[in-house]
């Protein structure tokens, strides 16, 4: 039986134009995860308190999926085009017990 894990990706300062351009290419991961029923959800954080942060962009992201092994979710976490791009200073994988709702 698979797991959910929780990635948490903290963007580095200024990663707006980083995000947009890697934007694509990690969307499609995601999608690939959806399609496969393994995304619980995902988002973004915006800097500011705004739906449409616009200039002032993201401060990380959020990811809750599922993966056979937390040594799978890492992996996959690792090969994010945020990662690659450098929007991310820092990745954390952590186990996530869905309970509600």
């Amino acid at each position: 039986m698979n797991l959910f894990y929780a990635i948490v990706g903290e963007d580095v300062p200024e990663s707006l134009e980083k995000r947009l351009a890697a934007r694509p290419e990690h969307l499609a991961r995601l999608v690939s995860l959806k399609d496969a029923g393994r995304l619980l959800l995902a988002g973004p954080f915006p800097a500011i308190d705004s739906p449409d942060p616009g200039p002032a962009g993201f401060s990380g992201s959020l990811i809750v999926a599922d993966f056979e092994s937390l040594e799978a979710a890492r992996a996959w976490a690792e090969a994010d085009p945020y990662v690659a791009a450098g929007v991310y200073a820092r990745v954390s994988v952590k186990p996530f017990k869905k309970v509600l709702p």
